[in-house]
C-alpha cells in the first residue's frame, strides 16, 4: 500500500525520493525500497483495463492484474535499455544530458527499440548520440532501474572509426578522458559508474 499525501513520517525519520537515496543506505535496503516503488507504480497504472476499460485485479498466482471482463493479464512493463562504455586506447568516452547534476558526466546509454537486438540499438544510440562507431561489444552486467521501468543492459565496446559530433539534445557536451582526468561521475550504486570503476581498475 502507497503512504497517504500529507502523511507524517515517524519520529527521526523524514521523506526522501527513492532516486535520491542510491549509494546513500545498504545496497539490499535500495532493492527493497525500488521493487516497491516499481509494484505501486504499475498497481495505479493498471487499475483499469488498457483494451476494455474494466476494472483489474491482482492475480494471487503470480505478479500480474487481470481484467475482471475481458480476463485479459498484464504484466509489470520493463523496458530494456543499453548503456555502454566505450574504449580508445587508454581513454574512454564520457558524456553529459542536461538533464544530469551540473558538471557530471556518464557512460552512452540508450532505450531498446521495436525489432532491434540489444547489439542494434547499441551501435544506434552511439551513432545518433555522439557521431562514432564502435566494435568488438562484450556484455559487461545488467541492473533494473525502476523509475519508473528500465532495465539496463551494459556493454563495454571499442572506438571504431569517427570524432564525437554531439546531438545537442539529448547530449550537450562528450569527449575522452583518461583516468588522470575523468570528471564528475554518477552515484558509486549505479552501473554506469560500475562500468568506469571496472574499467579504471583495468578489468576491462
Amino acid at each position: 500500500a502507497g503512504v497517504a499525501a500529507g502523511a507524517e513520517p515517524p519520529a527521526g525519520w523524514q521523506p526522501a525520493p527513492v532516486r535520491e537515496l542510491s549509494g546513500k543506505v545498504p545496497e539490499g535496503d535500495m532493492a527493497i525500497a525500488s521493487y516497491a516503488v516499481r509494484i505501486l507504480d504499475f498497481d495505479r497504472s493498471t487499475t483499469f483495463c488498457g483494451r476494455c476499460g474494466a476494472r483489474t485485479r491482482p492475480l494471487t498466482t503470480e505478479r500480474a492484474r487481470v481484467c475482471t471482463a475481458c480476463g485479459r493479464i498484464v504484466y509489470p512493463r520493463i523496458s530494456p535499455a543499453i548503456i555502454v562504455l566505450i574504449k580508445k586506447g587508454e581513454e574512454i568516452l564520457l558524456a553529459r544530458s542536461p538533464r544530469f547534476t551540473p558538471g557530471v558526466f556518464s557512460v552512452i546509454a540508450g532505450f531498446n527499440e521495436p525489432g532491434e537486438n540489444l547489439e542494434q540499438t547499441v551501435h544506434r544510440e552511439v551513432g545518433e548520440e555522439v557521431g562514432i562507431t564502435v566494435k568488438n561489444l562484450c556484455y559487461f552486467g545488467s541492473e533494473p532501474w525502476p523509475f519508473p521501468d528500465s532495465l539496463m543492459i551494459g556493454f563495454v565496446a571499442e572506438h571504431a572509426g569517427g570524432d564525437i559530433r554531439i546531438d545537442g539534445r539529448e547530449i550537450e557536451a562528450a569527449g575522452w578522458f583518461s583516468r588522470d582526468t575523468l570528471p564528475s561521475l554518477p552515484s558509486g550504486a549505479s552501473i554506469s559508474r560500475s562500468l568506469i570503476e571496472a574499467w579504471r581498475r583495468r578489468e576491462i
